[in-house]
């Protein structure tokens, strides 16, 4: 979980420890640091789930921002900028946004989202010969004629 502080390492004779993060977890640096730093009016464009740790998609995406976040605190001069540019300004506006994870929620209120049911294709859907067009495009040639 920490990246090297660029200039240690063994040069001098001496092992220098990696650097610890700051946070514990996930929810330690959702709580402390994503939620006080990254304000938005909530409502609307934005959305906000306060059992955000109920949403699988919130979490691997506020997991990818803090591990990011960490290494790049690391990094001197531009490393947060580089933070914010490619990976929060990405995360964010799909995390938060009206089609994202918490879409159905409100900062008071969790609704447990659906998952999208799957049926499995018929046998010999995903074999395809020599020469031969995938299943679903001669499905369409079929419809179509």
């Amino acid at each position: 979980m920490t990246a090297p502080v660029p200039g240690t390492g063994s040069a001098g004779g001496g092992d220098v420890p990696p650097p610890q993060p700051v946070y514990d977890g996930v929810e330690d640096w959702v709580t402390g640091q994503f939620l006080p730093m990254f304000r938005r009016p909530l409502g609307g464009e934005y959305r906000w789930c306060c059992q955000w740790w109920q949403h699988a998609e919130a979490i691997t995406r506020l997991t990818a921002l803090w591990h990011s976040w960490e290494a790049l605190r690391l990094e001197p001069g531009t490393g947060m900028a580089a933070w914010l540019r490619d990976h929060l300004d990405h995360q964010l506006p799909v995390l938060l946004g009206r089609g994202g994870p918490f879409a159905q929620c409100s900062e008071d209120e969790h609704i447990q989202p659906r998952e999208a049911r799957a049926e499995y294709a018929p046998p010999g859907w995903w074999e395809i010969g020599d020469g031969q067009a995938p299943p679903s495009a001669i499905t369409e040639r079929k419809q179509a004629g």
